[in-house]
């Protein structure tokens, strides 16, 4: 049920911080715009280069603490399991993930060219627990 809400909160609100681990163990934590595709899974837009995909590839947990567009209010943190999609089986993920979240583009073609010169991949994470359910 709470995995569910949270997966609800995050469709409707698409800002916050992902949380991964260095190769030292120690946190590393990126902003990101994030989403639900159909299958469920929270899904993330990355350059194939950042530090938050190299970690991921090494350690795949992930922490997400997404809130809503004026920071204060209503929250949700997932944590979960994260698999990185590459090109070119991750382009048409991208294309659903930029319609989800900032509508229709003005070229879809030039969008698919951005994302092969960006290198651009999808991260998926699979929500494993979900909270708060209660407020301290």
């Amino acid at each position: 049920m709470v995995i569910q809400q949270a997966r609800d909160f995050i469709a409707a609100n698409h800002r916050g911080v992902l949380l991964t681990f260095r190769a030292d163990g120690a946190p590393q934590m990126s902003p990101i715009l994030a989403n639900v595709d159909q299958g469920g899974f929270v899904v993330v837009s990355s350059r194939e280069t950042a530090y938050k995909v190299k970690n991921l590839e090494r350690d795949p947990r992930a922490s997400l603490c997404m809130f809503v567009d004026r920071f204060y209010g209503q929250w949700f943190q997932v944590d979960g399991v994260a698999e990185v999609v590459r090109l070119p089986e991750a382009m048409e993920p991208l294309v659903d993930y930029y319609r989800s979240v900032s509508g229709e583009h003005p070229d879809w073609e030039e969008y698919r060219e951005a994302m092969r010169r960006e290198r651009r991949v999808l991260i998926r994470i699979s929500v494993q627990r979900a909270g708060p359910t209660r407020h301290g």
